[in-house]
């Protein structure tokens, strides 16, 4: 996992984003934000799982289906069962060790 800070590299109202093996962050100071990083690191963890690709192409097409359902940008974003597995999780800084292999699924209703 290579962390790196560039405030050019991310839309507007992103703070940071994980694409394998990158974890990108707008400020350097978010290196200092044990949450945040935590909550970037279980996506590092779900794009392993995945083989990266197909990550990205389940990610895409679940947000694409909850954007139907929700007709909301930000509502579909955060119903992603990734985003939903990373927001639980992210405050829980030993939940990486005690992870089970694929447990975005459970939050894929």
């Amino acid at each position: 996992m290579i962390v790196v800070v560039n405030r050019f590299l991310l839309r507007k109202n992103f703070l940071g984003i994980t694409l394998w093996p990158f974890i990108i962050l707008k400020h350097a100071s978010l290196r200092e934000d044990v949450i945040f990083l935590n909550h970037e690191r279980i996506h590092f963890r779900q794009q392993i799982e995945l083989l990266v690709l197909p990550f990205y192409v389940w990610y895409l097409l679940e947000y694409g289906i909850r954007l139907l359902r929700y007709r909301d940008r930000y509502k579909a974003y955060r119903n992603i069962s990734f985003e939903r597995e990373a927001y639980r999780h992210e405050k829980d800084l030993d939940y990486l060790k005690k992870r089970s292999f694929w447990r975005f699924i459970y939050f894929l209703n």
